[in-house]
């Protein structure tokens, strides 16, 4: 099965970055959305079929708890999976993400090993 996803990150640059690193796992992707902050990821996530999102926090518009905040209430997105990747790692603020839903953590900077290892656990548990 081949996966699409999304990147919400309002730097163009991580966008980019993380698009390249899930290039270089083993996941089967069959195309990388991305969108600047959670308002354009709500868009794109009504527009699109998405098998996950990886999101940062702090955007401009919307940020990514809004985000996921706005997606727990949504019916249709609120079993995809979320992993936030976000240089804001404090204990208490990942327990509340996790409280809210989110899959994983994964703290900037990253390696493409560990993003991937983490992606691939997510969406085999999701296809199970």
């Amino acid at each position: 099965m081949a996966y699409n996803i999304l990147i919400v990150d309002d730097s163009k640059t991580i966008r980019s970055i993380l698009s390249k690193t899930l290039g270089l796992t083993r996941l089967a992707i069959n195309q990388i959305f991305e969108a600047g902050n959670g308002k354009e990821a709500l868009e794109c996530l009504q527009e699109n079929w998405i098998d996950l999102v990886l999101t940062d926090l702090n955007m401009p518009v919307m940020s990514g708890i809004e985000l996921i905040d706005a997606m727990a209430k949504d019916g249709m997105l609120k079993d995809i999976p979320v992993i936030v990747v976000s240089t804001d790692g404090s204990t208490t603020r990942i327990e509340e993400l996790k409280e809210k839903g989110i899959r994983e953590y994964i703290r900037k900077p990253f390696t493409p090993e560990a993003i991937g290892e983490i992606i691939d656990r997510i969406l085999e548990a999701v296809n199970e």
